[in-house]
């Protein structure tokens, strides 16, 4: 039987780059999947298609994670087509980089309304649904928090909230059988480094020549370790920050 056989995973953020791949994998193991994304219809009804095609079931459902009634839309719609919720995955984020002196509050507040409180948005909503079973909780951070990227302040923040939030919830939604955990990928090649111009750029070379392993990270890298998260092999494990950089920190 497949690891996730029976279960239901909301992922947010899921059109593209390491949603895409997580949601796939979490469907590849037997889990029902709701695709959430913001604006990329055509990336999130191709996702959906994929995972129909390879024998799986998913829906596509549109909503801002930084506002309260998409969430809730996001939800109730994924329990009417699958009749629960299981596992949430919080992937969805924004970035920029900027010197201090470019800093606005408009991008403060773009960047951590969709970071930080869809984070909390989404988690409430999922905890409120969750079986007497519990379930799983798994953010997406970033080794931006550890690898201190000059312009990347406000970024930085925002996942560095993610990480405190991570193991507050550990320990407030344990004795619901609920885990909360969190991982860290390093530089990864996506739909979003690739507009950013980082791809090909200085940076990109500046970031693998800081990895051990010598190369930018594949969102292929990162489904393995949250369908792992997902899964009852990982039952005794909570409040933990994963990196997943190629020893990148």
């Amino acid at each position: 039987m497949s690891k996730l056989s029976g279960k239901t995973a909301v992922v947010t953020g899921a059109s593209k780059g390491i949603g895409a791949a997580i949601a796939k994998a979490l469907a590849a193991e037997g889990a029902a999947v709701a695709v959430n994304y913001a604006s990329s219809r055509e990336g999130a009804d191709k996702v959906v298609a994929e995972i129909i095609a390879a024998g799986g079931k998913a829906i596509a459902v549109q909503g801002s994670v930084g506002k309260d009634g998409d969430i809730v839309r996001l939800f109730d719609e994924t329990q009417k087509a699958f009749g629960g919720v299981d596992i949430l995955v919080n992937n969805a984020g924004v970035y920029a980089f900027a010197p201090i002196e470019e800093v606005t509050e408009a991008e403060y507040r773009r960047q951590f309304d969709t970071n930080v409180l869809g984070v909390l948005l989404a988690t409430r909503e999922a905890a409120k649904r969750f079986g007497p079973d519990g379930g799983s909780v798994i953010n997406i951070s970033s080794a931006a928090t550890t690898v201190d990227i000059p312009t990347a302040s406000v970024y930085t923040a925002t996942k560095a909230s993610v990480d405190s939030i991570t193991r507050v919830l550990a320990k407030e939604l344990g004795p619901r059988k609920i885990r909360v955990n969190s991982l860290s990928p390093g530089a990864v090649e996506t739909e979003g480094t690739h507009a950013m111009g980082i791809i090909g750029s200085d940076l990109e070379t500046q970031m693998v020549a800081q990895t051990p392993l010598g190369r930018m990270g594949q969102p292929s890298d990162i489904a393995p370790v949250a369908v792992f998260l997902a899964s009852p092999e990982s039952f005794w494990i909570t409040g933990e920050i994963i990196a997943v950089a190629g020893g990148n920190r």
